[in-house]
């Protein structure tokens, strides 16, 4: 069930309000996505009250944003969320059009309770230091007994400052805004970054009909078979997780050989660091949906990075200026989560939380975090994982909180 309505003891900021106990308080969930419902239904199940606040009209909103052919690159019988497998007409690797389904249908079939209109700007302690303050769109006050913050790792597009950027008169936009190869059938495209969404886009582009089609590659990715005899990326990623590092790194070398064909001469050479070294600095293999032979064919050309832009040229790393007739930056997102909870000392230089999952931050007890890594062994596995040891972790604070025992679920 969703309501569109905000709860009591919300109030506009300048509005004198009796604060309710901490036992009345609901634990509030930021976020409609797969992380945030997923969340908010674990909740539930420990007996936990949870609202979530979700600032477009609708669940799902960013899975709705994204480009027309993408596929979870995750099996679908790992992929479920908590309390609701995923359909098996789906098929193995479930498109984007049947996540967004999905998440419509797991917010319906637990009746979770969901606000949608509403964007949190900040979240504060709350008066007292019992719960949180959550200050929100139209001046809204929400005091929750804790909070779940599950924005997601695609928030904000991230466009590099390239020199020249601003004065670029040639069409530029980010992959967020990328949708289908139609308008750039018989174009030449340039797609700056090769992590899976570039990768995939070039591909796309290829397929689509564009006339040529430049991939701009700074540091050569590991590539992996999403695929290889029946054998998903995805459970070898499960298998390894809590290996020692230098153990996978040197696992991956000779599996890579066996069923990835060096492309060295076409500019992908074999990356250097170890596959799960490079996962740790935060960079996920390319799961290959098609770049690999469009690669040796030729059909996507790979080309140095991008530098800037001149006089309509785009200046690449290695001194070439070339006029594609339009660029796509597959250039990332930021978590953004600076100006909401910035000043609570639970984000690392690079504005990630510094502890996720069934943990709350050093000083900041009852707050949490979920769906801001992006681990090799999925990310729907993990959310569903997340939400169960947060809603674990609620509940003993909460029980603690009214002086009595959690219930045994």
């Amino acid at each position: 069930m969703i309501t569109l309505a905000l709860m009591a003891d919300s109030t506009a900021s300048s509005t004198p309000r009796t604060v309710p106990s901490h036992e009345d308080r609901p634990v509030y969930v930021i976020g409609g996505g797969p992380g945030g419902l997923a969340a908010a239904y674990a909740l539930r199940a420990q007996g936990v009250r949870a609202v979530v606040l979700e600032k477009s009209d609708k669940v799902g909103a960013s899975w709705r944003r994204h480009y027309d052919r993408l596929h979870l690159h995750t099996t679908r019988r790992l992929s479920a969320l908590p309390g609701l497998p995923m359909p098996r007409s789906f098929g193995r690797w479930v498109s984007r059009d049947d996540v967004v389904r999905y998440l419509e249908k797991y917010a319906e079939h637990h009746q979770l309770e969901i606000v949608t209109g509403v964007e949190v700007s900040r979240i504060e302690p709350a008066p007292g230091g019992d719960g949180w303050l959550l200050r929100a769109t139209g001046g809204r006050e929400l005091t929750g007994s804790a909070v779940v913050v599950a924005t997601g790792y695609n928030h904000t597009p991230r466009l590099p400052d390239w020199p020249g950027r601003d004065d670029y008169t040639g069409e530029l936009l980010h992959a967020g805004q990328y949708r289908n190869p139609t308008p750039y059938a018989g174009r030449d495209v340039l797609v700056v970054g090769i992590g899976n969404t570039g990768a995939e886009i070039a591909v796309d582009l290829v397929e689509g009909g564009a006339r040529r089609v430049r991939l701009s590659v700074r540091t050569a990715p590991h590539i992996v078979r999403r695929s290889t005899a029946g054998w998903a990326a995805q459970f070898t990623g499960i298998l390894v997780r809590r290996l020692p590092v230098r153990l996978v790194d040197r696992l991956a070398r000779p599996m890579a050989r066996l069923s990835v064909p060096d492309l060295s001469a076409q500019g992908l050479p074999r990356p250097e660091t170890g596959l799960y070294s490079r996962v740790n600095e935060g960079s996920i293999p390319v799961q290959d949906v098609g770049l690999i032979d469009a690669v040796r064919k030729g059909k996507v050309e790979i080309v140095a990075a991008v530098d800037g832009f001149e006089d309509g040229k785009v200046i690449l790393a290695d001194g070439q200026r070339i006029g594609p007739d339009a660029v796509i930056a597959a250039t990332g997102y930021v978590r953004a989560l600076e100006d909401v909870v910035g000043h609570l000392d639970v984000l690392d230089p690079r504005g990630r939380p510094v502890v996720h999952g069934a943990r709350s931050p050093k000083g900041a007890p009852g707050l949490y975090f979920t769906g801001f890594t992006n681990p090799i062994s999925g990310m729907f596995r993990e959310l569903a994982l997340d939400a169960r040891k947060i809603a674990k972790s609620v509940a003993r604070h909460t029980a603690t909180a009214r002086g009595s025992a959690p219930a045994a679920r």
